[in-house]
């Protein structure tokens, strides 16, 4: 069932949501060659804990780490630890915050140092198609124009939706209904209502859209090796349309 947030509890997500936001940009700040993504995590941990919030991920179904840390070729769920950035790699830092009860969820893809211009391209297209998808996101509408919108736009730029890993509900519950694919053929799906909290995330591959886990059971990769990048924002459906929660 999808639950409609009442003014109350948008006010606590919105504050849920800040702070996911100025941990990325806390974490920005310090994403440079030489640091380990194990560094990372004790930054975010940190600053969430600073915030009188808990970080949502930390023990999440035996999660070790506070923040996810995927580096290059590794999608999503990528654990901290002592892995070093290089220059010229990218890393998707997933970041979850409960504040009062409520999560916020964002994750955004960073150039580590200089990246060549085929990796910039990958993230910039990745970035637009979130809010390609967004545009969609206006009360009446169905859901699918969300996907199907991020689907068409990563697509004709020559890049694969990864199609295991969607977005959902966020509030109470990490993850809640709906699911959200970011693929599929639009006007499908329940209709968009105010107070719907929204978490929509394309993951996108720059060749096939095949992926694999890791041995580690946690750490999601594409078969072939190629880069991906992951971007997401938690959303609020309202009156006039859409509100990002996620931001500063």
């Amino acid at each position: 069932m999808i639950s409609c947030k009442t003014p109350r509890e948008l006010d606590i997500m919105r504050e849920a949501g800040r702070i996911v936001a100025l941990t990325h940009q806390e974490l920005e700040r310090n994403i440079q060659p030489g640091v380990t993504t194990g560094e990372l995590d004790k930054i975010a941990d940190d600053f969430i804990r600073s915030m009188d919030a808990i970080p949502s991920f930390k023990g999440y179904n035996g999660f070790r780490g506070s923040i996810c840390t995927s580096v290059n070729e590794e999608l999503v769920h990528g654990i901290p630890g002592d892995r070093v950035l290089d220059e010229g790699d990218i890393i998707s830092i997933d970041i979850g915050a409960k504040y009062q009860g409520y999560h916020g969820d964002s994750a955004w893809t960073y150039p580590v140092g200089t990246v060549d211009d085929k990796t910039l391209d990958l993230l910039k297209v990745i970035e637009t198609s979130l809010f390609k998808g967004l545009d969609e996101a206006n009360p009446g509408e169905r859901l699918s124009n969300i996907s199907h919108a991020i689907q068409s736009y990563a697509e004709s730029k020559g890049y694969s939706i990864v199609r295991e890993y969607v977005g959902h509900g966020v509030g109470k519950e990490l993850h809640e209904d709906p699911q959200i694919p970011h693929y599929g053929p639009p006007n499908k799906g329940p209709r968009l209502k105010p107070g719907m909290v929204l978490a929509v995330e394309p993951m996108v591959n720059a060749g096939t859209r095949y992926v694999k886990t890791l041995p580690d059971r946690w750490t999601v990769v594409t078969k072939d090796g190629k880069m991906c990048a992951h971007f997401e924002h938690t959303i609020a459906i309202t009156e006039e349309g859409y509100e990002v929660l996620t931001k500063s």
